[in-house]
C-alpha cells in the first residue's frame, strides 16, 4: 500500500498537474484573456500592500529559482564545479530559510489585509483567498523542513530529491522510488507544490507568465502625433 500511494502521489499526480498547467494556461490565455491579471487592490487600501507585496514576491522569487536550479541542475554539474552535496544543502538551508521567512511575513501581511479590510475582502474572489492561504501553508511547510534537513547535512536526501525531480521531467516512471522513505514533512511540502501547479491556470498566479520584460529595453519616451487640420 505504501508503494502504491507513493507512486500515485509522486509518480502519477505530477504528470496530471503538469498537463493541466500547460493545457489550462494555454486555454485560459486564448479563451479568457481579460482575466489574465494580478487584480491589484492598491486603490482600495495601500497600507500593508507595499511592504507585504515586496517581501512576499522577493521571497517567492528567490525560492522558486533556488528550487529550479537546485533540483533540476544535473548532479554532475555540481560535481564538475567542485560543489559538495553538504555545501549545497547548507546553502539551500540558509538562503531558503531567509527567503522563506521574508515570504511568509509578506504573505501574512497580505492575508491580514485581504481578510480584515472590508473593501479588499469584498473585492476578493474565492480563488484569490484560497491561493494566498495555500501559498502561506507551502511557505510554512518549507520552513518546517529546515530542522529535518539539519539532521542530514551529508546531502544524501537532497540528492534523492534531485534524482526524483529530474526523473519526472525525463519520464523515468520509477522516479518516485527515490523519495519513498523521505520524511513526511518533505512529502507534504512536495505534494502541496504539485497541487499549486495544478491550480496555477485557474488563479491569479498566471500573471507570473506576463512579466513585462520588454519594458527593460523599450525607449523611455513616447512619440505622440496629432492629426493636422485640413485647410
Amino acid at each position: 500500500m505504501k508503494e502504491f500511494l507513493n507512486f500515485a502521489v509522486f509518480g502519477v499526480y505530477p504528470y496530471i498537474a503538469l498537463a493541466t498547467l500547460v493545457v489550462g494556461t494555454v486555454l485560459r490565455y486564448d479563451k479568457d484573456p481579460y482575466t489574465w491579471k494580478a487584480g491589484s487592490s492598491q486603490l482600495l487600501r495601500r497600507k500593508q500592500l507595499v511592504i507585504g507585496s515586496v517581501l512576499f514576491h522577493l521571497g517567492v522569487i528567490v525560492i522558486f529559482f533556488g528550487h529550479l536550479v537546485g533540483l533540476l541542475t544535473p548532479i554532475w554539474v555540481f560535481d564538475a564545479l567542485g560543489i559538495s552535496h553538504s555545501f549545497k544543502q547548507m546553502l539551500a538551508i540558509v538562503a531558503g530559510g531567509i527567503a522563506g521567512v521574508a515570504g511568509i511575513i509578506g504573505a501574512t501581511l497580505l492575508i491580514h489585509r485581504r481578510f480584515f479590510d472590508a473593501r479588499v475582502r469584498a473585492a476578493s474572489s474565492f480563488a484569490d483567498n484560497m491561493i494566498i492561504l495555500i501559498l502561506w501553508v507551502q511557505l510554512a511547510l518549507g520552513l518546517a523542513t529546515i530542522p529535518v534537513s539539519l539532521k542530514h547535512l551529508d546531502g544524501h536526501e537532497m540528492v534523492n530529491f534531485m534524482n526524483y525531480c529530474q526523473g519526472i521531467f525525463t519520464f523515468n516512471f520509477e522516479a518516485s522510488s527515490y523519495i519513498i522513505n523521505a520524511d513526511p514533512i518533505f512529502k507534504a511540502h512536495m505534494a502541496l507544490g504539485i497541487t499549486i501547479l495544478l491550480l496555477f491556470p485557474f488563479t491569479r498566479l498566471v500573471h507570473m507568465l506576463s512579466v513585462p520584460v520588454r519594458y527593460m529595453w523599450r525607449p523611455g519616451y513616447q512619440v505622440v502625433r496629432t492629426k493636422k487640420k485640413r485647410a
